[in-house]
């Protein structure tokens, strides 16, 4: 399922990513600066996370609490091997019912479910961006 969405539509765009997901562990595939923590941040709006909510790049995962829903967002950008997913306990996050963000999930690609919803988002020239929910 494709979409094409402006800045001005992240609502919109947000609230349908969080309506056909698969499963609740998203791995959003994109370019650097093409929007990933910004789709992120609203869909943690959506599922009413108040607090400040910024890129876990150097922490490696963030933890936020939303109204009926914990959430998990990872950035693994910055690690060099799979190991350090392994030091920071990633397995034990998926076995839980919290909503699991993964940005730069090809970094871990050996310790991904199956059941995973694959986010990538490309830009276009003209600013929109195309969304491939699958």
């Amino acid at each position: 399922m494709k979409i094409t969405y402006t800045l001005d539509e992240l609502s919109q765009t947000a609230q349908h990513i969080i309506k056909n997901a698969k499963s609740k562990k998203l791995l959003f595939n994109a370019a650097m600066g093409v929007g990933k923590t910004t789709l992120i941040k609203e869909i943690c709006k959506q599922l009413g996370v108040s607090d400040t909510i910024s890129s876990p790049t150097y922490s490696l995962v963030n933890e936020y609490k939303g109204d009926q829903h914990t959430i998990y967002h990872f950035d693994f950008y910055r690690i060099q091997d799979e190991e350090e997913a392994y030091d920071i306990g990633f397995e034990e996050y998926l076995d839980t019912d919290a909503w699991i963000f993964i940005e730069w999930p090809d970094r871990i690609s050996n310790l991904l479910p199956e059941d995973c919803t694959k986010i990538k988002i490309e830009l276009l020239d003209d600013g929109k961006r195309v969304l491939s929910l699958g």
